[in-house]
């Protein structure tokens, strides 16, 4: 295996061991071996190109063609130009899975649910550190920079992650970084001979040294790997014996950071995630109290936000502008003047644990009593914390409505507003055929949206056999709802989203609220929500009525009473008085609903999901699509006046840098580093003229630049080079070149004046050539084309047709 065939392999290793650090950061590792075949198509083009061989840049632009087609194919097959040219739409596409996975990831705790807009951060990240990492140590030679992007993807994993086994990935990442340094070093020795083999005694009992072959590693190899280990050993020991850093290059050492089951707070992160996270844990561990005046509080919902907005990866909460909290809320959307509604009053004290950004509320809330930084939401009638406010501690009053619509007022309902229909009943076109035919089948016969509703909700919840398990994956795409239809177990993410997405193809409005059922009754008439009270119900709308709270999912919360046969009425009692003596520690037996059956209690299926928490806003008033292309003109505004430097830069590299050692080899280093000479001549103002020889040239360069003494010897020695490769019988090899070449250069800068300088750099005159190059490679084409054999005998044949018909 050649040198540089070694280099890219244990180049795409080591990329490889890095990225294995992101392993813990997603649910499952399906998206690996994507990422692995990725890596090695981009490894192969580079190898290819480089065997070809094509210029540095080229080969790099290469790869990164190439990888552009495989994650076009991969991400955006469907809106590419035959399944694999990314044209203008798989653009957009890809643009809108980057911001939504950029999203995700601000969203979701650790482990988060692979969406595909993170497969596509993550796929896409690995896959340009791979390419970077093999640009510096196998294009460009240089396997010590290639550490940086490897320890970057070391870096974003071990910032995200908990830290529990972060050793591990640095261990792994960094064997593979040494394994890159060791395959380069070995590369380099063997360009000048024979491997030093360290010191090997002869039969005499003489050490020779320079022995190619022995009994063992070699002296360096050994040395090479005691450092490494030595290295490895330092990094992992000294972050954990300082013991003013309990956090560092390998995470988190020590204490709980309360995204777990154990001490410490519970994180504000999205709501889907943590009802996962949290829905196994043996302790139901309280995050708040409340005394209410409501008659039958079993339909006292804690509601914190609503899911609005689907996008085929997932459900999410639009960006709504905020307003300050009013002393009184509003009329709740779409209810009328005949609705019977009772008004109720309920005392929250939250645990000092439970801390998020959103305050759970009844709904609809109509007039909340609460200090600190509280911030409104009209359309989802939610508070919000502003700078730092959270709910731990909190302790507040709410009035809010309890309304109750007969089925006779639900069926009546007329047709919502144009607005509300356009916003609340779009479906992503990922979402599969199957899931608006069921709702169909399912509501066939249906007289009006309510009696399609009720049917929904019977049907999830008994008819349709369903099973509630709460170890189903938490995701809420297109293929998740598809999954759950199929497989009909999951719990009330499942129910709920699913419920939703039919409802708004049988052109529905619906949401999803995400909160907390009302919890248990204590004995001091208290009543306590725990941790696995936490839940999501859909949310469908109904014109005349507004929002109205169904419930699909299984031995879970209360159904509602409208959509029930026989309608009980409630009402409240004397006004709650605020609770003084809330309590906030967990309590001892984890409660269960009231509505759960002794068998499922024995069963274990009362137990609720983890508690929720806020999706973060994002800013959806600009489309993705925009976004991206302004950032793409933005950048060819700005690399379009850099292109002759870099092609300077580039062109320079290549020929300064290191060839073979062969005769020819030497020789065409030689005229190389005469070409630059003339260039960097060119670009400080004195063109080149062909007529000269190599003395007159150079002595041309050292008179017009104003060079020193060093300099002009430099261009003397590179002329006397040219004329001995050109003129010689034999020609001698010529050292020192780079350096040189380097000299003139820096002869030249310092003579000219500050413009002349500028204009080198930025605006270099030797250039053109690159309009040259195209314009004789253009001229080839036209002349292969005019050569090309049976292309007279058309020519002739179509002149006589023009004389016919002239």
């Amino acid at each position: 295996m050649s040198g540089r065939a070694r280099l890219a392999l244990c180049a795409f290793a080591a990329t490889l061991l890095g990225a294995g650090a992101l392993l813990p950061l997603v649910e499952g590792a399906g998206w690996l071996p994507q990422a692995a075949l990725l890596l090695a198509a981009q490894s192969g083009v580079g190898a290819l190109a480089r065997r070809v061989p094509l210029a540095r840049s080229l080969t790099i632009a290469c790869q990164m063609l190439v990888t552009l087609l495989l994650l076009t194919l991969v991400f955006a097959r469907d809106h590419a130009l035959f399944g694999l040219l990314p044209g203008p739409q798989a653009v957009m596409r890809l643009g809108e899975l980057l911001v939504a996975g950029g999203e995700d990831i601000g969203t979701y705790a650790i482990p988060a649910p692979m969406t595909d807009g993170i497969r596509l951060v993550v796929v896409g990240g690995v896959v340009l550190v791979g390419l970077a990492v093999d640009a510096l140590a196998v294009t460009f030679r240089s396997a010590a920079p290639a550490g940086l992007p490897l320890l970057a993807l070391y870096s974003i994993a071990a910032g995200l992650g908990d830290g529990g086994t972060g050793w591990l990935w640095f261990l792994l990442a960094a064997s593979g970084y040494l394994l890159l340094l060791l395959a380069e070093g070995r590369d380099r020795l063997s360009q000048w001979g024979r491997v030093f083999g360290g010191a090997r005694r002869s039969p005499g009992g003489l050490s020779d040294g320079f022995s190619g072959r022995g009994g063992g590693p070699s002296a360096s190899a050994r040395n090479g790997r005691r450092i490494g280990v030595l290295a490895l050993g330092i990094a992992l020991v000294v972050p954990l014996a300082l013991p003013a850093m309990d956090s560092g290059l390998l995470g988190s050492t020590g204490g709980g950071s309360g995204r777990g089951g154990g001490g410490g707070t519970i994180s504000a992160v999205n709501p889907l995630v943590s009802l996962k996270d949290n829905l196994n844990q043996p302790e139901n561990r309280e995050v708040m109290t409340y005394r209410t005046n409501a008659q039958d509080p079993r339909d006292l919902y804690l509601r914190i936000l609503s899911l609005d907005e689907f996008n085929g990866s997932e459900w999410r909460s639009s960006t709504r502008r905020l307003t300050d909290v009013p002393s009184r809320l509003p009329q709740p959307t779409g209810l009328g003047r005949d609705v019977a509604v009772t008004e109720i009053r309920t005392n929250i004290s939250s645990s000092p644990s439970y801390q998020q950004d959103y305050l759970p509320l009844p709904y609809p809330a109509s007039e909340v009593s609460i200090e600190g930084r509280w911030r409104y939401e009209p359309e989802g009638r939610t508070l919000i914390g502003d700078k730092g406010q959270n709910t731990g501690g909190a302790q507040y009053e709410v009035s809010s409505l309890i309304v109750e619509p007969t089925a006779a007022q639900l069926a009546a309902a007329g047709r919502p507003p144009q607005k509300l229909l356009d916003e609340y009943t779009q479906v992503p076109d990922s979402l599969p055929a199957v899931v608006a035919e069921q709702a169909e089948e399912i509501t066939e016969g249906s007289a009006n949206a309510y009696e399609r509703a009720v049917k929904l909700q019977s049907w999830f919840a008994s008819e349709g056999g369903f099973t509630y398990n709460t170890s189903v994956s938490s995701g809420t795409g297109s293929s998740a709802i598809a999954r759950f239809l199929r497989d009909k177990e999951g719990f009330c993410v499942h129910f709920s989203f699913t419920m939703a997405a039919m409802a708004r193809t049988l052109d529905i409005p619906s949401r999803v609220a995400v909160g907390f059922t009302p919890g248990a009754l204590q004995g001091d008439g208290s009543y306590s929500v725990g941790l696995r009270d936490a839940h999501a119900w859909p949310e469908l709308y109904f014109e005349g009525v507004g929002w109205t709270r169904f419930e699909p999912t299984p031995s879970r919360g209360t159904t509602p009473t409208y959509t029930l046969p026989e309608t009980p009425t409630g009402g409240a009692s004397d006004p709650a008085q605020p609770s003084a003596g809330a309590s906030t520690t967990p309590s001892a037996v984890p409660s269960a609903p009231e509505s759960c059956s002794p068998q499922m209690r024995r069963q274990g299926e009362c137990g609720a999901s983890a508690a929720p928490a806020p999706v973060a806003p994002t800013d959806g008033g600009t489309p993705a699509s925009t976004v991206l292309l302004v950032v793409l003109g933005a950048l060819l505004v700005l690399l379009l006046p850099l292109l002759p430097l870099l092609w300077r830069t580039l062109a320079r590299n290549r020929r300064l840098g290191s060839g073979g050692r062969t005769p020819a080899d030497a020789a065409a280093r030689v005229l190389a580093a005469w070409q630059e000479v003339t260039d960097c001549a060119w670009d400080y103002g004195i063109a080149p003229d062909e007529s000269l020889t190599p003395r007159k040239a150079a002595a041309r360069i050292v008179r017009r630049g104003g060079l020193d003494t060093m300099a002009a010897e430099a261009v003397h020695r590179i002329a006397g080079a040219v004329e001995q490769v050109l003129y010689a019988p034999e020609p001698r090899p010529a050292a020192g070149l780079t350096e040189d070449v380097l000299t003139v250069r820096a002869g030249l800068d310092a003579s000219a004046g500050r413009g002349a300088r500028l204009r080198a750099k930025l605006a270099p005159r030797s250039a053109v050539r690159v309009a040259w190059a195209v314009s004789d490679r253009w001229a080839s084409l036209v002349q292969r084309w005019t050569d090309r054999p049976g292309r007279g005998r058309w020519s002739a044949r179509w002149r006589r047709l023009s004389r016919q018909h002239g």
